[in-house]
C-alpha cells in the first residue's frame, strides 16, 4: 500500500512539474529570398534600384514546381498586393490573384477578375498552399496554382504567355480598394513561366532623368552652360 501512495505521489509531481506538451507552433513565413532571382525562379521589382523583397514598391517571384507555379508577392501596403494576367497590357478582362490583409490581421490568397475597371471576386480560387503575413507595414503572401486548368474565361492557362499587371493598394475591412498608382506598372512585354528573368521596374520616382526628353534637355543644358551666353 505504501508502494502504491509513493507511486501515485510521483505520478502527481511529474505531472503537476510536467505539463502534457502544447501543439507546436506554426511555422513563421519565409522570408522571400531574391538571391534566386533570375536562376531558380523569375522575378519582378518595382521601386527604387537595387530593392529588394522587403524595400521594393511592389515585388513578384515565380517558379515552376511540378505541374504548379509558385508566386510570392510583397509590397509596401497595409491592404493589397496582386497580379493581373492579361492579354494585352490594359486592365479588363484580367485573371487576378491577391493577397488581401484583413481587420483580423489575417493575409488571405483571393481571385479576382477584372470586369473593366472593377474587379469582380470569383469563388471559383485555384490557389493552393497558401500563406502569407503583414509585418513591418508590408503585405507579403507565397501561394501556388496549377499551370494547367480547363478552359475558363475567369482562369488563364499559365502554359501560355501573359502580359503581368501589378497593382496594390489599402483595404476596408478586407475589401480591396482602388489602387495606389493610376497607372500601375505593367510588364513589356509578354511573360513566359518558363524563362526565369529578374527584371527591375524604377517607380515613377526614378524614372526622372532616365526618359529620352529628359536625357535631351540634360545635354542642352550642359552644352550651353559650356558654351557660355553671348
Amino acid at each position: 500500500f505504501l508502494f502504491l501512495v509513493f507511486c501515485l505521489v510521483t505520478i502527481y509531481s511529474d505531472y503537476t512539474g510536467y505539463p502534457f506538451p502544447t501543439a507546436p507552433p506554426v511555422d513563421p513565413f519565409a522570408k522571400i529570398r531574391v538571391d534566386d532571382c533570375g536562376k531558380t525562379k523569375g522575378c519582378f521589382r518595382y521601386g527604387k534600384p537595387g530593392c529588394n523583397a522587403e524595400t521594393c514598391d511592389y515585388f513578384l517571384s515565380y517558379r515552376r514546381i511540378g505541374a504548379d507555379v509558385e508566386f510570392e508577392l510583397s509590397a509596401d501596403t497595409d491592404g493589397w498586393v496582386a497580379v493581373g494576367f492579361s492579354s494585352d497590357k490594359k486592365m479588363g478582362g484580367d485573371d487576378v490573384m491577391a493577397c488581401v490583409h484583413d481587420d483580423n490581421g489575417r493575409v488571405r490568397i483571393q481571385h479576382f477578375y477584372n470586369v473593366g475597371q472593377w474587379a469582380k471576386e470569383i469563388q471559383r480560387n485555384p490557389a493552393r498552399d497558401e500563406e502569407g503575413v503583414f509585418e513591418n507595414n508590408r503585405v507579403a503572401c507565397r501561394f501556388k496554382r496549377p499551370v494547367n486548368v480547363p478552359r475558363e474565361e475567369t482562369i488563364v492557362d499559365l502554359h501560355l504567355s501573359w502580359y503581368y499587371l501589378f497593382a496594390w493598394g489599402p483595404a476596408i475591412q478586407g475589401s480591396i480598394t482602388r489602387h495606389d498608382i493610376d497607372s500601375p506598372p505593367v510588364t513589356e512585354r509578354v511573360v513566359s513561366i518558363y524563362k526565369y528573368e529578374d527584371i527591375f521596374m524604377p517607380s515613377a520616382a526614378y524614372q526622372t532623368f532616365s526618359s529620352p526628353f529628359c536625357l535631351l534637355l540634360i545635354v542642352a543644358l550642359t552644352f550651353y552652360l559650356l558654351m557660355g551666353t553671348p
